[in-house]
């Protein structure tokens, strides 16, 4: 959504360059001032404002930008902090006996942002303390299928690389505006991760507007369309984003985008390759960035994050 700014014309006032009425009889106009007849009577003319609407306009402009970017930056310099927290949230609901990281059952792909694309490597193993998951996401408002396909996703990307730093809730911002957690359009997470409703497909991405223009990379085999290619599931990969980062993070011997588990382990392989450490704020916002490259995109998502990662600490 663009957003623009109002501003106030501010004009001089209407007398300007207008003979004061007060300049009587036997008064004359000099190089300088205006003098009078009478003695100790003395006057100035008028001075013409030349340009101040502008100028002010100019100002003001200036500080709403200055206002907006230190906004942003106190908003990213929050986010260490509260990503932070939300990690050692997860940590500790993971505490339980019955519950621990995820156990990879192959070797882990190279995040790097060069590594070839290769086959999905299963990872499924036990995931996060569902006591925490159902607390959580009742104080954040998130559904649990999700929540739960999130933290698994941050305990994963733990033992695949421990310098990231992701945190759980940046998936969760992710994941609120993409698809509002796999809830748009009336639709809703089933008990397996994948949309109960039907598949969730994006538009064509046919370079109108403001879209970008994306031929088809997979013939049609993920979105159904051999012209362009569509965005899929929960965390809106395109086909051939998904070719390089797709995981089957639940072991059913499919990738598949449509499913939350194998979208929020490749999401989070994904931003831990664009920016690490991701509690480092302008790196969180490289690697988001990188994901969609739109600057209202990162502050939808960063607003939701910092939202979740509060309200999880308050549940």
């Amino acid at each position: 959504m663009r957003r623009g700014w109002d501003h106030a014309c501010v004009l001089g006032s209407p007398r300007d360059g207008v003979r004061d009425p007060a300049i009587g009889p036997g008064e004359h106009r000099g190089q300088g001032a205006v003098t009078s007849a009478w003695p100790g009577r003395e006057t100035h003319p008028p001075v013409r404002r030349s340009g101040t609407w502008g100028a002010r306009v100019t100002v003001a402009l200036l500080v709403v930008v200055v206002a907006v970017v230190v906004a942003w930056l106190l908003a990213l310099m929050r986010l260490q902090d509260v990503a932070t927290a939300t990690g050692r949230a997860v940590e500790l609901g993971t505490a339980d006996p019955g519950a621990g990281p995820v156990v990879p059952d192959g070797p882990a792909p190279d995040p790097a942002a060069g590594a070839a694309p290769g086959p999905p490597v299963p990872v499924a193993g036990p995931g996060p303390d569902p006591a925490w998951v159902s607390r959580v996401a009742g104080a954040a408002g998130i559904p649990e299928r999700a929540l739960q396909a999130y933290a698994g996703a941050e305990l994963r990307a733990r033992q695949d690389d421990p310098d990231c730093g992701l945190s759980w809730a940046t998936l969760a911002g992710v994941g609120w505006v993409e698809s509002r957690h796999g809830t748009i359009g009336g639709n809703s997470l089933g008990p397996d991760g994948r949309p109960a409703a039907g598949p969730i497909v994006g538009v064509a991405l046919t370079g109108e507007g403001s879209l970008a223009a994306v031929p088809d990379t997979d013939g049609g085999a993920l979105d159904g369309d051999t012209t362009w290619d569509r965005a899929l599931g929960p965390l809106q990969f395109i086909p051939s984003t998904w070719a390089r980062w797709g995981a089957d993070a639940d072991g059913d011997g499919t990738a598949d985008p449509q499913d939350v588990d194998d979208a929020a382990l490749a999401a989070a392989r994904y931003l831990c390759a664009a920016g690490s450490p991701l509690t480092d704020a302008e790196q969180w916002r490289v690697a988001v960035l990188d994901y969609n490259r739109s600057e209202s995109y990162a502050a939808e998502v960063l607003r939701a994050t910092n939202f979740y990662a509060r309200r999880s600490l308050d549940g």
